[in-house]
């Protein structure tokens, strides 16, 4: 993957995607698939917050939710540019679930012109895919982030609700 744009900047990536057969590391984070989290969960709470979980598009949040409800890093997948499911999940995960913890986009769709939407879908950091520039998607989140809208956003203020004083 390219750059991990984090807070509005370029930041480390701090954590390690791990498969469902690779070994955990000895130090640092890692994202498991939901697939390793379910099975593994005892063994993978112990390491507490530094465990975060991969979300394939297809999951039911409503099901899944018990079971993720404690992590700080949910990742949720662009398998395919077209295929915008991870949207919805993290509208709901914002609105429907309160989920204060970070959300990454990864995967094809994390480009430069997705960056207002993503942004207002609730995502807070974004894996860029490796043809992206960085700079270009930052520029594209802080003019988000200024920009007015009339649809309910999941962490911008809507037009109507400053109009009304709300």
């Amino acid at each position: 993957m390219g750059a991990l744009i984090r807070n509005g900047r370029i930041d480390d990536d701090d954590v390690v995607l791990l498969g469902d057969d690779d070994a955990l590391p000895a130090s640092g984070r890692a994202v498991v698939t939901l697939a390793r989290w379910l099975a593994e969960r005892e063994t993978l709470s112990a390491l507490s917050p530094k465990v975060g979980i991969l979300l394939p598009n297809t999951a039911d949040l409503a099901e899944s939710w018990p079971a993720i409800a404690d992590r700080d890093l949910l990742c949720l997948s662009f398998p395919a540019f077209g295929d915008g499911r991870a949207y919805s999940q993290a509208r709901l995960l914002r609105e429907r679930y309160g989920f204060a913890g970070e959300i990454r986009a990864t995967g094809a769709a994390v480009v430069v012109d997705q960056a207002a939407e993503l942004l207002r879908c609730g995502f807070d950091a974004f894996s860029l895919r490796d043809d992206q520039k960085a700079e270009a998607f930052i520029e594209r989140l802080a003019a988000a982030g200024t920009r007015r809208w009339y649809q309910r956003p999941a962490q911008v203020r809507p037009v109507f609700e400053e109009r009304r004083g709300v």
